[in-house]
């Protein structure tokens, strides 16, 4: 039962009126806005819809605009933003010849790695393979990628064939990776001047590419330089020249039955290196590893026409009867005593045939004297010989830009008595590189200044070098060789319509036990075309040689290494630019006397 109290009784005054009581209220009442003017919010409305409108037109039409303007403008690198002006560009720089023409190039390569935690089956996946790669055994795979490992490299650079049946195997940790590898186009073609290039760091979408030998080497820093926006490295050497020189080369290595060879062409002004060629040689795209035992000369890496270290025989002789006539103690005409042998202790030296008791010094040069030579040598002496040769640039290593050079150092003896003069003047006693002698020929023959060898094209003029001797003496050198061909050791270098000039030289070869090998020679042919006014500078080497001729088996360079040389003089002089020249009269020693009186 529920009890309520009553209310008490409130005093009113019967004369006042009674205002009733509100309530107040405990949460406070929204009170609602006035209805707004349809037709405001209508146009309100029309507007916002107007203005989102316009705003998508000007948009399309931007972008319109700007697609119109880059199909109607010309294709282009597209720019980083952090390098003003810089282009996007490969990692490393091609390598072109003098003419512009690609000798090394980068492509974009697939390589090929896996991640075993992937896999689905990983022994159906080392038995695939195996299969595309025949190298890549199945038990040593099955057992790597079972072994936990998350990551292998497979194949750095693969086929598109390989790739298509790596990716039919279908399995997921099989991976590829698009970069960059270096590529010879030419294959073995100037091999040991390009040297070849390798990987250093890499990973699975880009790799550094790093020289390892050759230009790529010497110059590793200015082809990966960014700042040069790949601009090609031009070489001096001109890939047709070199392509005939290779050619000419291998096959007269071949008939000669020579263990290898050796040629270089020359600018005789210049320096400039326009064909180097050493065989055996490889090729750069797969290059060889280097011989770990036997001798280093029988690997194809050997360079031997900067790296191989020979006496050069006769060839030298023409420094001996040019600094003769440079100190004014022959000329041309004099006689010189060839009475022979001559004697130096327990040495004897002794011409290869009988010439008489006396000739001129131009026919000591033609008949190839070693009496005659040594003669004058004695009346230059040591010290004047040895600044001469040193002037030539026979002390020293060649700075042709190539990783091999600085370490082909001449060999020269610690002392030099009476005995090594002698000797020396005919090639004996001190060895160099053809390089070395092409440089020397250059510098004495091309008017008597000094030339630095170069593998780099050069399109200013160059100033001329220290002068070593006089244009007079030049021009007579010239004369000498000339008539080395056409009366001489040389006459099968003979080349019609281009008057070559050159000497011979047959060295024994040195034994690594000591002495000398009685049926192993080096024939070296060095020599100047055209003769009257020498444009390039060729000599061949060959390491011995053998064929058998005129009813003998013959190792001499007059047979061997020149008409090698020949031929090739014969193949590349129109390649050069040079035009046959039948007139007679090129042949006259008056007409070299005149150019050397003009000269000086």
């Amino acid at each position: 039962m529920i009890f309520r109290r009553k209310p008490k009784p409130v005093a009113t005054d019967p004369f006042q009126p009674v205002t009733p009581r509100v309530p107040r209220p405990r949460d406070p009442v929204a009170v609602a806005p006035p209805r707004e003017n349809p037709e405001k919010m209508r146009l309100r409305a029309e507007r916002r819809l107007k203005f989102t409108a316009a705003c998508f037109v000007f948009g399309f039409a931007v972008v319109g605009l700007k697609m119109g303007a880059i199909s109607a403008s010309e294709a282009r690198e597209p720019r980083t933003g952090g390098l003003a002006g810089a282009g996007i560009v490969s990692a490393r720089a091609d390598i072109t010849d003098r003419e512009g023409r690609v000798l090394a190039t980068n492509v974009t390569a697939t390589a090929l790695y896996a991640q075993p935690h992937l896999m689905v089956d990983p022994v159906a996946a080392a038995e695939g393979l195996a299969r595309i790669f025949p190298d890549m055994k199945v038990d040593t795979w099955t057992r790597r990628f079972t072994s936990g490992s998350k990551f292998y490299w497979l194949k750095g650079n693969i086929s598109p064939e390989q790739q298509q049946a790596v990716h039919d195997l279908g399995e997921p940790g099989l991976l590829f990776g698009q970069r960059e590898m270096r590529v010879y186009p030419n294959g073995p073609l100037a091999s040991h001047v390009l040297g070849g290039a390798r990987y250093g760091a890499q990973d699975v979408r880009a790799a550094e590419i790093k020289g390892v030998a050759g230009v790529e080497a010497v110059f590793n820093d200015y082809l990966s330089d960014p700042a040069r926006e790949g601009a090609p490295l031009r070489l001096s050497v001109d890939l047709s020249v070199q392509t005939a020189v290779e050619r000419v080369l291998a096959s007269g290595m071949g008939l000669m039955n020579a263990k290898g060879a050796a040629a270089i062409l020359m600018d005789a002004k210049t320096g400039e290196i326009v064909s180097l060629a050493s065989l055996p040689d490889f090729d750069p795209n797969d290059r060889p590893a280097p011989a770990t035992e036997g001798d280093p000369g029988d690997s194809p890496l050997f360079n031997r026409a900067v790296q191989g270290v020979y006496e050069l025989g006769s060839t030298f002789k023409i420094f001996a009867a040019a600094q003769s006539l440079e100190l004014g103690l022959t000329n041309a005409g004099t006689m010189i005593d060839t009475q022979g042998p001559m004697r130096q202790g327990r040495h004897r030296i002794r011409d290869f045939h009988d010439y008489g008791p006396r000739l001129s010094v131009t026919d000591v040069i033609v008949k190839s004297s070693n009496v005659g030579t040594a003669r004058m040598a004695l009346d230059i002496g040591a010290a004047r010989q040895k600044a001469f040769l040193e002037s030539l640039g026979f002390f020293a290593p060649t700075p042709v830009e190539l990783t091999e050079a600085p370490g082909a150092r001449p060999i020269v003896p610690t002392r030099w008595p009476e005995i090594s003069t002698m000797t020396i003047s005919y090639g004996h006693g001190l060895s160099a590189s053809p390089l070395h002698l092409a440089t020397a020929y250059a510098s004495l023959l091309n008017g008597g200044t000094r030339v630095t060898p170069t593998l780099l094209a050069r399109d200013d003029a160059v100033e001329p070098g220290a002068r070593v001797v006089s244009p007079r003496v030049s021009a007579e050198a010239r004369h000498m060789l000339r008539q080395v061909v056409t009366r001489g050791t040389a006459s099968l270098m003979e080349v019609e319509g281009y008057q070559v000039g050159g000497k011979t030289g047959t060295a024994d070869k040195p034994s690594p036990t000591g002495g000398y090998y009685d049926d192993k020679t080096i024939t070296t042919f060095a020599g100047i075309f055209p003769a009257q006014d020498p444009e390039y500078v060729i000599v061949v080497s060959l390491d011995e040689p053998s064929i058998f001729a005129a009813g003998e088996e013959r190792r001499t360079a007059g047979w061997t290494a020149v008409p090698v040389a020949s031929e090739i003089v014969r193949r590349v002089a129109p390649l050069l630019g040079l035009r046959p020249d039948f007139d007679p009269r090129a042949d006259s020693f008056g007409a070299y006397l005149t150019q050397a009186a003009a000269s000086r």
